[in-house]
């Protein structure tokens, strides 16, 4: 009979598990308080604006009763302190009146506002004319015209009230319904609070339990076991989380303990060895394959060398002669001697210098060389006979059999990680298909007229001996465009070098 498959949830981790559970039953408590914040929030802003209107009518109730008493207090003893004050207080009642009703409605609230706002209108106007006839000290129309101001300022005050006793009465009635929805709010919130920790301390005494029962049987069994008892196990767990994974795991275990422990022992002996071997071939790999490359050197370009300095000694005097043969002394002797050695990039950058004097020599001075050397930047290690292949590939492929004066330069300078290496020739340039060949690390066949050091072979020896990639890139742009071999010599090298893991 087949098991049911695991569902996702029995699947994930415990930990996956505790955190969803949390996360979740956080979101589901934040999401209800903030609902429930949020609707306290827009209860009591509802409530706070109940009686807003009354607290309105009160303040126009008020602007008006400043207006008549400083027109009075005017037409009483005319300064012009009265009078700013009058104005003052007209402006302000102005002000208040612009937050009343003005369109034609069928509401008697709003009608209401409608004819206090006119009769503030008329009124305003009359108060205004009662106080020009004052300055004006034409008593009888200011008396006449205060008369009316007095009239109109009752009725108008009397519209006030009775708008306020019925904003007041609607505003009651609204309050105890905002109150009742707050109460109820409240009953409601309560209840989806008790809700939501019902449901999460429900899930987490589930996950309690799930988790709690196998651990305590495990631990039963593992007791039994310890004592020697073999024959018992776990209770099968359906589940692909830890608990499934230990428990099956475990069962496994006991059915053949003392075979299983045996082998674990004698495999980690057998890795420990293999690894120490794998470890030691590793570096007697690279130093060997470090030997060898660095220890190629063609014979063909030895006897062509030497055969070249046979025929300038039959052709001129011993002088030349002695040159081109001390030359080619410290070419081969710079060979030998450092084929297993580290060399400073001055050794290196003399070794190129020996090796074109010896090929204008052969080649009668068709080679143009020229260096650009930045002191500061000599004396830094590298591979030794690294730069006179790179500037023999640029001889060889590059500015041989040109119609045009070849040239060669050396570039080297200092920079704040690296030494900077250039090599750069006027030749024939590299096929794109060869050229992405060569970056790609396809080896290319050499020439075996050459020192048989090839780029290829250059490549390898610095990845070896410093370890790590891209030091190396060559860049031509076409036909009959030239060549720019750049190298960046770490200036630590040393620090992680083969020889720091190995004897060399």
């Amino acid at each position: 009979m087949k098991n049911k498959p695991n569902s996702i949830w029995e699947n994930l981790p415990i930990t996956r598990k505790l955190f969803l559970e949390i996360a979740v039953t956080a979101v589901v408590l934040f999401a209800s308080n903030l609902f429930i914040y949020a609707q306290i929030n827009q209860m009591v802003e509802r409530m706070n604006s109940v009686y807003m209107s009354n607290v309105n009518l009160n303040e126009l109730s008020d602007a008006l009763t400043n207006v008549q008493n400083f027109m009075y207090k005017y037409l009483q003893v005319k300064d012009s302190e009265s009078l700013t004050d009058y104005y003052r207080a007209e402006q302000d009642y102005r002000k208040l009146l612009d937050g009343l009703n003005v369109l034609v409605t069928d509401n008697p609230v709003q009608l209401l506002e409608k004819n206090i706002r006119n009769m503030s209108d008329s009124y305003l106007a009359v108060t205004d004319e009662t106080v020009q006839a004052k300055r004006g000290q034409n008593v009888e129309k200011y008396k006449s015209s205060y008369e009316s101001a007095l009239k109109l300022y009752q009725f108008i005050n009397h519209d006030i009230a009775v708008l306020n006793s019925r904003q007041f009465k609607n505003n009651s009635a609204s309050y105890q319904t905002l109150q009742a929805a707050l109460q109820y709010l409240e009953v409601i919130s309560s209840v989806i609070l008790v809700i939501v920790m019902i449901i999460s301390l429900t899930v987490m005494m589930m996950m309690t339990r799930d988790i709690v029962t196998p651990l305590t049987s495990l631990a039963h069994t593992a007791k039994l076991v310890g004592q020697g008892n073999f024959h018992v196990k776990v209770p099968y767990i359906r589940s692909g989380d830890e608990l499934g994974i230990v428990t099956k795991t475990f069962n496994q275990m006991v059915d053949s303990l003392a075979d299983y422990v045996n082998k674990i022992k004698e495999s980690a002996e057998k890795e420990q060895e293999m690894k120490e071997r794998e470890l030691l071939m590793e570096n007697h790999l690279k130093e060997a394959r470090l030997r060898y490359l660095q220890s190629q050197i063609n014979p063909h370009f030895l006897f062509n060398s030497l055969n070249a300095g046979v025929q300038l000694a039959m052709m001129e005097d011993a002088e030349k002669t002695s040159v081109f043969m001390e030359k080619m002394a410290d070419f081969f002797r710079y060979n030998v001697k450092k084929g297993a050695e580290d060399a400073t990039i001055r050794e290196e950058v003399g070794t190129v210098e020996n090796y074109i004097y010896i090929l204008n020599v052969r080649f009668a001075g068709d080679i143009h060389y020229e260096s650009s050397l930045e002191e500061d930047a000599l004396d830094y290690s590298m591979p030794s006979m690294t730069l006179q292949p790179l500037v023999e590939n640029a001889v060889t492929h590059g500015i041989r059999n040109i119609s045009w004066p070849g040239n060669i330069r050396l570039t080297v300078k200092n920079q704040e990680d690296a030494i900077e290496i250039r090599i750069e020739d006027n030749g024939k340039g590299i096929e794109k298909e060869k050229l992405k060949r060569i970056q790609e690390g396809v080896r290319i066949q050499e020439d075996t007229a050459s020192t048989g050091i090839g780029i290829y072979n250059v490549i390898s020896r610095l990845e070896l001996y410093y370890n790590r990639k891209e030091l190396f890139s060559i860049v031509s742009e076409g036909e009959d465009q030239g060549t720019s071999v750049i190298l960046r010599i770490p200036k630590k090298g040393e620090e992680i070098h083969v020889s720091d893991t190995g004897s060399r």
